[in-house]
């Protein structure tokens, strides 16, 4: 089957089979019959695939695959639920090479839309608080095929950046977050602007999307090593150990970024409003690292998601995944039937602390106009970008701006063949030690915090 939407590579020699796909040959061809590429009933001799397929952040791509090919014969009822997949049109992606890398934009968006009774007041969606969308959540996932490896780097939504648009409303340089109000279009255009990251597919998430993925998936298994809080997302886990995370739950994993663990072991939060020496005497200390540990949590939750994907072979829980995931999932046009179960083929058997996950490297300052914000630290990111990326970047043609309100080019890099892992505690950027922790973490184990959950099997 093709491998690519550019059809893959002409080779006709048969595809490596994998073992634990049911179907796999039936699967091949039915990539071709559901894009019109081949009537039903034909027979093709399988492709080669030249190139690997595509991963979103948390799974979903990757899942919807994995359930067509368990499916077995539910192909055309797994066509009608993908055709109801929200899709749009993001007028700056560039049409990626046969064989090449592939970078996929994942944001994640605060939208509360879709959200109502309990969920619905714990996000202050029932009470209109919180209205339109920003990207809380901003990620580049970059695929190597010939490589084999996938790489997850995490962009603050706090970090400073030169904008292309609306500068009447938010200035010439604001946070990357604000660009996310106009359009995934506009966030993809500012990327590749400031960073010469070419984006080839987009993903967005709403509260709703992860939270109705979740609980398809029946919940994913975190082991919380202290119990743990956040007043701000809602966050309460209440006992230590490896537990199912659901629904509400979820979402507050990935939201938290005002982390409160227990030493004690007495998961009882005393209130919202209670003082810290109160909090502290009780057994609670606090994550300041903020952001930064959430990215790492968001990334445990990545690696929960896709493992508890693996396991899916109950009909009743495919069928429920595939009716829930419409809600609040936003793909490109350009994504295909085809591609996701190539993805379900490619990467079944993917481990998921195989996936790398990277920081952007910055620094905090105060804005004048802004307050606290984050800025881009060089040489440290085009270091990153040239080791991850490599010669596909692009010049950038507006630069993100440093803490004095300049715009330099990024600095002339050559790639490394190694990079720093994080020590799970606090790998931090200079000059203010204090602003990130886990910037180039090479290890995925290495990212987790001792506080902090990480993925488990009940």
């Amino acid at each position: 089957m093709p491998s690519g939407r550019n059809g893959g590579g002409r080779d006709r020699e048969p595809a490596p089979r994998s073992n634990g796909i049911p179907n796999e040959d039936r699967l091949r061809a039915l990539g071709e019959v559901v894009n019109g590429r081949a009537p039903a009933g034909a027979t093709r001799r399988p492709r080669r695939r030249h190139r690997a397929g595509r991963v979103a952040l948390i799974g979903v791509v990757s899942l919807v695959a994995l359930i067509v090919v368990v499916v077995g014969g539910g192909y055309l009822y797994a066509n009608w639920r993908f055709s109801q997949i929200h899709k749009i049109n993001v007028t700056s992606e560039v049409k990626p090479i046969s064989g090449r890398p592939f970078n996929i934009l994942v944001v994640g968006s605060d939208s509360r839309a879709g959200l109502s009774g309990l969920v619905g007041q714990q996000t202050g969606a029932s009470a209109g608080l919180v209205a339109g969308q920003r990207s809380d959540v901003v990620k580049i996932v970059h695929v190597d095929p010939q490589a084999g490896t996938i790489s997850v780097i995490s962009i603050p939504r706090d970090t400073m950046v030169t904008l292309l648009a609306n500068q009447n409303l938010y200035g010439q340089a604001n946070r990357i977050n604000v660009n996310f109000g106009h359009g995934p279009s506009l966030l993809a255009q500012t990327i590749t602007a400031n960073f010469g990251i070419p984006i080839n597919d987009t993903v967005v998430v709403s509260f709703a999307g992860l939270i109705n993925a979740a609980d398809a998936l029946g919940g994913v298994y975190l082991d919380f090593p202290y119990p743990a809080a956040d007043p701000y997302s809602g966050l309460r886990i209440r006992h230590p150990g490896c537990q199912l995370i659901k629904g509400f739950e979820a979402l507050a994993v990935v939201r938290s970024r005002h982390y409160y663990y227990n030493v004690k072991g007495d998961g009882v939060w005393p209130g919202n409003n209670t003082p810290a020496s109160t909090l502290y005497a009780d057994g609670w200390l606090y994550d300041g690292t903020s952001d930064f540990g959430r990215i790492e949590r968001q990334s445990a939750f990545l690696r929960a998601m896709v493992e508890r994907g693996k396991t899916l072979y109950n009909p009743l829980t495919i069928n429920n995944f595939l009716s829930k995931i419409p809600q609040g999932i936003t793909l490109d046009q350009n994504f295909s039937l085809n591609e996701l179960v190539g993805l379900a083929v490619r990467f079944h058997s993917l481990n998921a602390n195989s996936i790398s996950t990277y920081t952007l490297p910055v620094y905090s300052a105060t804005n004048p106009v802004l307050g606290d914000v984050l800025y881009v630290q060089q040489p440290e990111t085009q270091q990153l970008f040239v080791d991850v990326f490599g010669s596909p970047l692009e010049t950038p043609t507006n630069p993100p701006p440093n803490a004095s309100g300049q715009t330099p080019m990024p600095p002339v890099i050559a790639p490394t063949t190694t990079t720093t892992p994080s020590t799970g505690s606090a790998a931090r950027s200079t000059p203010a030690a204090s602003a990130a922790r886990a910037t180039t973490t090479t290890s995925p184990s290495a990212a987790y915090a001792p506080y902090d959950p990480r993925p488990c099997s009940p």
